[in-house]
């Protein structure tokens, strides 16, 4: 071990932080929020201009992205959480479009700064190394690459094993808080979203590596699983639906090639049920995200069902996942990643499930992709989509056949003008499609 970090209040660590610098907070349940409040307080002060926070999902509100501060702090999002979607969507915050796995690189070649990390970490272990615990995502390549590394120091952060474990001779200053940590508690699945859980779930076999993205229709899809055997896991992120699975045996990774036996995650958004579960827990590995998302890498384990959301998809197949038109709504995330990597895995599911409407009644199988719309997958990667009415397979299928398995897994209320919207664009002949 080399030199000790030096234990400071969060007062006295955040006024090594001056204008014009870049910072990168720890994301999801992981926000040093004692830091970031300390933050704000010096920025109130009016000795700050132009910092830049850099971030992935940060869960609550931010203060620092309030009218207050506007030329004092300015966000700048890897993926965008419902807290930043407004003000993203008026210009006072920003996103940078980019897959999960590369965002790493991005930060460790400096075309993305990062002069100041802002992390929070699990108390030493047995051997002095601390742990990013709960997510590790892009936090590892800002301590690589940062300055000035602050951390707060939590007991309630679980240690976790893999790439989140860390030297302390690699910190700076050490700020100890006790705070709980956030928390994320998901809507139990409606009837939609189980009926989609159920049309996924056909497609999980025994001895599937399953990703399973966020919200209502993973957890829908997992409680469908209890009959199968021999599940891996190589994902993102997970939550607490994974839990019973496990602890029923269904979820062992037995048939894994690659993390044999290990569930492998990027980062956590569940309760503190999870957070228990992974705390020294040897079946766990949190790997940084250019490992868990290498398409490569994920195409090595056979039977990868990928499950990934869409805001929209055109009846050729393209995939809207980021944007409402022009307004941006989340971001590229992992999406694109695991669709490939799935594709490329040895029985491998990349599937797209979403409701066939939205909750105003509005198609989400559409003609065209609204105007500005975002492409997260094009057609040419689509595989596998799913609604509430079934699951159709468009891979290697021509433009008019895909817009007619399309339109049959749209909500009946839609079907017709769907089907006219093809036929002026297809012209005579798509009729002829069974």
């Amino acid at each position: 071990m080399g030199r000790e970090p030096s234990v400071v209040s969060a007062a006295e660590a955040v006024a090594a932080i001056e204008s014009g610098t870049s910072v990168y907070l720890g994301s999801s349940g992981s926000v040093p929020r004692i830091l970031v409040e300390a933050l704000c307080a010096r920025g109130r002060k009016g000795v700050l201009r132009d910092v830049t926070l850099r971030h992935i999902h940060t869960g609550r509100t931010e203060d620092y992205a309030a009218p207050e501060f506007e030329g004092v702090f300015r966000s700048e999002s890897f993926f965008i959480g419902d807290n930043m979607r407004r003000q993203v969507q008026r210009g006072a915050a920003d996103y940078i479009p980019i897959s999960l796995h590369d965002t790493p690189q991005l930060i460790r070649s400096g075309v993305v700064g990062c002069d100041v990390a802002m992390i929070q970490v699990s108390p030493p272990g047995r051997r002095g190394r601390v742990s990013l615990g709960i997510s590790v995502d892009v936090g590892l390549a800002a301590i690589e690459t940062a300055k000035l590394v602050i951390a707060v120091v939590n007991r309630n952060m679980p240690y976790t094993y893999g790439d989140g474990e860390i030297d302390l001779d690699r910190i700076d200053y050490l700020v100890e808080d006790d705070s709980p940590l956030d928390e994320t508690h998901f809507p139990l699945p409606n009837e939609i979203e189980r009926a989609i859980g159920r049309n996924c779930a056909e497609l999980v076999e025994d001895g599937s590596c399953l990703q399973l993205g966020i919200g209502a229709i993973p957890n829908a899809v997992l409680s469908q699983l209890s009959d199968r055997k021999d599940l891996g896991v190589h994902t993102e992120m997970f939550a607490d639906g994974l839990l019973p699975l496990v602890e029923a045996g269904v979820v062992n990774g037995a048939r894994k090639r690659i993390d044999r036996g290990k569930i492998v995650a990027s980062f956590l958004m569940g309760s503190r049920r999870v957070y228990d579960f992974v705390n020294r827990n040897p079946m766990v590995r949190m790997r940084e995200a250019a490992y868990t998302n290498d398409p490569y890498r994920i195409a090595r384990n056979p039977k990868v069902v990928a499950i990934n959301s869409a805001i929209q998809i055109d009846l050729t197949g393209q995939v809207c996942a980021d944007s409402l038109g022009m307004r941006m709504y989340s971001g590229v995330g992992g999406q694109l990643d695991f669709i490939y990597g799935a594709s490329r895995s040895e029985g491998g599911r990349p599937i797209i499930a979403m409701p066939s409407r939205t909750t105003k009644g509005v198609s989400k199988i559409v003609p065209v992709l609204d105007s500005g719309a975002g492409v997260v997958t094009p057609r040419s990667r689509v595989h596998y989509v799913a609604t509430e009415y079934g699951v159709v397979d468009l891979y290697g299928k021509p433009l008019q056949q895909r817009a007619r398995l399309l339109i049959t897994i749209a909500h009946p209320d839609c079907r017709e003008e769907l089907e006219r919207a093809a036929f002026e664009r297809f012209g005579r002949h798509f009729l002829h499609w069974k």
